[in-house]
């Protein structure tokens, strides 16, 4: 089995969604690879960029909350 990755701040912040890159978003603890859903074309997704920690905003700002986080695929995890 493969190791997972951990990613900090500045691994995670590559991963943006912008030329040609994934987008990759924080949540928990855990990466999550944003890069195939539609509504985080160009790493943008209402306001918030790929490649960042968004616990906070999807705990306390999203209609959806957490629960379109089941349908994602896990990159690896996040250590700040």
């Amino acid at each position: 089995m493969s190791e997972e990755k951990v990613f900090n701040q500045a691994e995670l912040a590559k991963f943006n969604g912008q030329d040609g890159q994934p987008a990759y978003v924080a949540i928990a603890g855990v990466v999550y690879d944003v890069s195939g859903v539609e509504a985080w074309t160009g790493g943008k997704h209402h306001g918030n960029l790929a490649g960042q920690e968004l616990t906070s905003v999807i705990d306390g700002k999203s209609p959806h909350g957490r629960k379109v986080l089941k349908n994602l695929p896990v990159v690896g995890k996040y250590e700040d």
